[in-house]
């Protein structure tokens, strides 16, 4: 009874399993079904014993005790005790359900002395200050993570990556996986108008972030649905355009992603642009973007395949790009960057340093061997990351 899988039993006793309901029932009580079980065991062991002590006297005079004791000692413990518990521990449903039948017909029966029992075991637990609480077994985060881990065959590995995705998604935020504001592709709507419709013909996304000057003035989305559709009517110019934009809508820097998709589908938006507490633009964020924690990249297939920004050398070095975000260079190089400080490997190295670095600079950051290859425009733009074992030159900054 005590070896049932309780989330089992719950789905067995959900779909009408007479056994599972009634094995529920009993263990919602466990004092009174340990009471009860014990009460009749111990009845059947001591009068046994009894039993035993009797006939083996009358057999073989006093010797008879300790005979009838060893004796009975093995078959309790054989065929009373390890073979039948261990069958049911192995077969805890198999067992269960149908003693469930005996011990609930033997609870009405012995009810008055289970009560007995059980009215002298709770005082003697109140005098001893233990207070009888009822055990929540609702799963932890932690627990359940363990669950699924330990799913095996009966959940498809693809699955389970996708549960664990959900259940991370509140430690991450907004920030790790925005789009920067320094990678943001929008167009000025007060440039050239013939530079704004190249930039509309030639944008790579189908919402293009409009703005006046500086990003932090930022107009709203549009849609190239909605500008091409302009240029086919002939009516394509910058008034026309800034009436087909979509109203901004501002998500708060360090929002869980568990959060921002419930307010995705809330306010009925896909896309968000991500403002610090002064109300400054820092990137951009949008639905696909959060589902893609969850289910893996869109845009590429199930094989996991190697990033633009990552780039294997012959001497088993890495070229990356420092603008990586953090999280994905660790989760497609198996590496253990920290995660809870700067979001990409320039702000990581920086932070590291407290200083912008020159190129050749070498170091070791968390255990990784680290190289500076090409520094531009105030920002770390490449690196070299060596293998663990790899001994770094004595020159340059360690």
């Amino acid at each position: 009874m005590m070896s049932l899988n309780r989330y089992r039993l719950r789905h067995l006793a959900n779909n009408g399993h007479k056994g599972a309901l009634r094995a529920i029932k009993l263990l919602d009580r466990p004092d009174r079904l340990i009471g009860l079980i014990l009460i009749g065991n111990n009845l059947v062991n001591i009068l046994a014993s009894a039993i035993a002590t009797i006939v083996g006297i009358r057999l073989f005079g006093d010797i008879g005790v300790a005979i009838a004791t060893g004796a009975l000692t093995l078959v309790v413990l054989v065929f009373a005790e390890v073979t039948p518990k261990t069958v049911a521990a192995l077969h805890p449903e198999r067992i269960a359900f149908p003693s469930s039948v005996l011990l609930k017909m033997l609870l009405v029966v012995l009810w008055p002395l289970v009560k007995v029992v059980n009215l002298i075991t709770s005082t003697i637990l109140h005098i001893m200050g233990i207070r009888s609480v009822k055990e929540d077994d609702a799963l932890s985060q932690e627990e359940l993570r363990t669950v699924v881990h330990e799913a095996g065959a009966l959940i498809p590995r693809r699955h389970q990556e996708m549960l664990l995705s959900i259940m991370d998604l509140e430690k991450v935020t907004v920030e790790d996986i925005m789009i920067p504001r320094s990678e943001l592709y929008a167009i000025n709507i007060n440039d050239d108008f013939k530079s704004i419709n190249r930039q509309v013909i030639q944008s790579p996304h189908t919402r293009v972030l409009l703005y006046r000057d500086t990003i932090d003035d930022a107009v709203g989305f549009v849609h190239l649905r909605d500008a091409l559709r302009l240029q086919s009517k002939g009516q394509f110019s910058k008034s026309s355009l800034l009436r087909a934009v979509k109203e901004l809508y501002f998500v708060p820097e360090g929002t869980p992603l568990n959060v921002q998709l419930a307010n995705f589908q809330r306010n009925k938006e896909r896309i968000g642009l991500v403002v610090d507490e002064y109300g400054d633009i820092q990137g951009l964020v949008t639905l696909e973007d959060i589902l893609e924690e969850i289910v893996g990249d869109f845009t590429t297939s199930m094989v996991t395949t190697p990033s633009e920004d990552i780039n294997k050398q012959p001497d088993g070095s890495y070229l990356i790009d420092a603008t990586i975000n953090i999280r994905d260079l660790n989760k497609e190089m198996g590496w253990h960057f920290p995660i809870d400080g700067p979001k990409t490997l320039n702000g990581l190295i920086i932070e590291y340093l407290e200083d912008i670095p020159e190129p050749n600079t070498s170091m070791r950051i968390f255990g990784y061997p680290i190289e500076i290859v090409e520094v531009g425009e105030n920002m770390i733009k490449t690196v070299r990351v060596m293998p663990q074992h790899y001994k770094l030159p004595k020159v340059g900054k360690n």
